[in-house]
């Protein structure tokens, strides 16, 4: 993980930073992710201070922490955006598209590197030509369209981070290692250790400079000896004050250190500039209010400018204290409201609770025998276990539940990115992110779900004149909705561009050999682009066709237990909405029974049951055969024969019918007898015994037997044909 010269650098000593790789990895993404979020939703013709702030700092948190941990390569491209970002929000600079579009690629560029340190591999990504055009925007030139940036020199972790002369200016290079150096002169380090006099503060700086290759070097100045409670040190470095600053944080606070410029004299007992002390610059007006000069975070501050950096900071009291002053609570606090948990230890847990769930079902079927009234106890137990692991189970679930907002946000940047591709104009509207969906199934939905986005932008919402000829406005609109409905979440793709045409999908479908009569309805017309390789689309592009790799994208989505269901109108618009369980855990479920076996149906997908009565089964076309059930003739399976369950001769048919729906229809399932309803553990039944048709997975039952999850869709499928 990360780059080996710089790992072995930080464990030399005994302090190993690798420790702390996996919360910088994370608090990088997090960093990253609300940075793009928010340069897309910036308006460059009236940017707000805040906006351009809250960019700024997500930059300067990942500057920071590269610094840190050694990633010269994510430090230096940090610090130019930084760079940039800082003249934009001291209005020295004026926000442009282009300005956005940069700093946008070098985000991408960062999760790239990133990635790279983390283990992912990959071959070290060239950013020369971005650091280029950042550093045309901040002297205030555009960037040439082919500008090629010179190979960067390979410069320390730190000094990439600290370089803070112009990047055209010759770089002196150290005989003694060979490591490139900006020098910006050398400083005096003094480092407090208040009255307990502790040395181990020093020694933990002293170790830092041996740890970080290419920090540079310190030298005591005091013969090893503290006077009036400081050290001071003569500290050679290519670092800025802000960044060395940054870097101490880590081992001291921020209030027991000061740096100032070297004169190359030997320093007498208390000529540090400190609170009260003789010739300090601090008055009784002027109190300091615990904060470094252009410190990151203090009120009114800003990070160092180029000509800045080397002026010397100033400490006085704690930051702590200055936060109570003004009626604030303590940072720390906001961090104590949720903690890190690794997805491990979520799923261990989750398995442990779908054993409980399991456990307590067969408590609850051994119990059905005992006499309630002389068992009274036991009885009331039972019950109280059985309602508080259904509330322990809810409660476990929520933990892997996260908002669609993780899904939806990264929708907003491909938009812009394939609309201004395309030469098109997309508006995106989200709806419902707050909406939750088990982790699992968040992470296998965002691919089909692009695709249809994709799919939208390319080949539904028609060209800016073309849209104005029609009478619609210029800007087209892509709508992403969630919502729960009862015990499965619909997410919806809708677009207002020109929809699905039934002529043309009737055309293409006889072309392609396939039954395609007039009759067909609307959503059975609809459903021919699931076909394999069916496609409308009658120019082929790099982006997408409506329709290629449709089939796919429902396979997926059947694949988690889900539906997806298509409506249109010609010239107005497409709807896409795709239907999943909740959660691929645990699952409410009805037991039926045929012969000796126990079959388990998704409760969402029940709709009602009946008694079979007699003549009411018709035979079709000699070997199908249908029910009518309201009015409404619908295929009739017989699990007995599907799955070829064994009877005896004296057992009776089936004579009990459940309809279940999937996908749009809806069939009758024959059956013995309704066991009743209860939550199943789902087991994946292709990953511990192989896959069987129109089987989704199995559970163990209270009894301990094993029943078979149906397949709705399957089995819907199947009476189709």
């Amino acid at each position: 993980m990360g780059d080996t010269n710089t790992a072995s650098a930080n464990q030399s000593a005994g302090i190993d930073l690798s420790q702390f790789y996996q919360v910088f990895f994370e608090e990088a993404g997090e960093n990253l992710d609300r940075m793009e979020q928010q340069l897309l939703a910036i308006d460059v013709a009236a940017a707000d201070d805040e906006e351009l702030n809250a960019i700024f700092r997500c930059a300067h948190s990942i500057k920071g922490g590269a610094a840190t941990f050694g990633f010269a390569d994510v430090a230096e491209l940090t610090h130019q955006m930084e760079t940039l970002l800082d003249k934009l929000r001291r209005h020295e600079l004026q926000p442009t598209a282009a300005m956005v579009d940069v700093l946008l690629q070098s985000g991408d560029a960062l999760r790239s590197q990133l990635a790279r340190h983390q283990g992912a591999g990959g071959e070290v990504l060239d950013t020369s030509e971005l650091l280029v055009s950042i550093r045309a925007f901040v002297g205030g030139q555009a960037p040439a369209p082919t500008a090629k940036a010179a190979p960067a020199a390979v410069a320390a972790p730190v000094a990439a981070v600290a370089a803070q002369a112009p990047a055209a200016a010759p770089v002196p290079v150290d005989a003694a290692d060979d490591v490139p150096v900006t020098m910006q002169g050398d400083r005096i380090l003094e480092l407090t250790l208040g009255p307990l006099q502790k040395p181990e503060l020093a020694d933990s700086i002293i170790e830092l400079f041996k740890e970080i290759e290419g920090l540079g070097t310190i030298d005591p100045i005091d013969g090893g000896m503290p006077q009036d409670g400081l050290r001071r040190f003569r500290v050679t470095t290519p670092s800025s004050d802000a960044d060395l600053l940054d870097l101490f944080s880590f081992h001291v606070s921020r209030e027991e250190v000061q740096l100032r410029p070297w004169s190359g004299e030997r320093v007498a007992p208390g000529y540090g500039f400190y609170p009260n002390a003789p010739g300090s610059p601090m008055t009784e007006e002027d109190p300091g209010f615990g904060f470094f000069d252009n410190a990151p975070g203090a009120p009114g501050a800003s990070a160092p400018s180029d000509t800045e950096a080397a002026a010397p900071a100033v400490v006085a009291s704690a930051p702590k204290a200055a936060a109570r002053a003004e009626g604030k609570a303590p940072a720390a606090t906001l961090e104590a409201s949720s903690i890190r948990v690794s997805v491990e230890k979520v799923d261990q847990l989750i398995n442990l609770m779908g054993e409980l769930v399991i456990t307590q079902a067969m408590l609850a079927q051994n119990s059905t025998h005992l006499d309630p009234v002389l068992y009274q106890s036991m009885v009331s137990g039972l019950t109280a276990l059985d309602r508080n692991t259904r509330d322990l189970q809810e409660a476990v679930m929520s933990i892997r539940m996260i908002p669609m907002q993780t899904v939806f946000s990264r929708f907003p940047r491909m938009l812009r990115d394939l609309a201004s591709k395309l030469g098109k104009q997309v508006e995106l509207v989200t709806q419902g992110e707050a909406t939750e969906l088990d982790k699992s199934l968040v992470e296998k939905i965002t691919d089909p779900l692009t695709h249809l986005v994709r799919n939208s932008c390319d080949h539904g919402i028609e060209m800016p004149d073309e849209r104005r000829a029609k009478g619609k406005p210029e800007v087209g609109t892509i709508t992403l909705a969630a919502s729960h409905q009862g015990g499965s979440i619909v997410i919806e793709v809708r677009d207002d561009g020109k929809g699905l045409s039934r002529e043309k999908l009737l055309k293409k479908a006889r072309e392609r050999g396939l039954h395609a009569p007039d009759s067909l309805s609307d959503g059975e017309v609809w459903a021919l682009i699931f076909e394999p390789g069916f496609s409308t689309a009658e120019v082929v592009t790099d982006v997408s066709g409506r329709g290629v790799g449709m089939d796919v994208v429902k396979k997926n989505i059947a694949s988690l237990g889900g539906t997806v269901e298509i409506d249109s109108a010609e010239g107005y618009g497409m709807r896409v909405a795709v239907r999943l369980p909740l959660t691929l855990a645990i699952m409410d479920g009805m037991s039926v029974g045929v012969g000796d076996e126990v079959y388990i149906l998704p409760l969402s997908s029940v709709v009602e049951s009946f008694q079979v009565g007699q003549n009411v089964i018709k035979t079709v076309g000699g070997s199908g055969r249908v029910v009518e059930v309201r009015e409404e003739y619908m295929p009739v399976l017989e699990l007995e024969q599907l799955f070829h369950v064994p009877r005896s001769n004296d057992e009776h048919a089936s004579e009990i019918m459940v309809v279940i729906e999937a996908e749009g229809g809806r069939i009758a399932l024959l059956v013995d007898e309704l066991i009743g309803q209860q939550q199943v553990v789902v087991k994946n039944l292709e990953a511990n015994y192989r896959k069987v048709d129109d089987i989704s997975g199995a559970t163990i039952m209270g009894d301990g037997r094993v029943a078979l999850i149906l397949d709705v869709g399957s089995l819907v499928r199947r009476s189709r044909h």
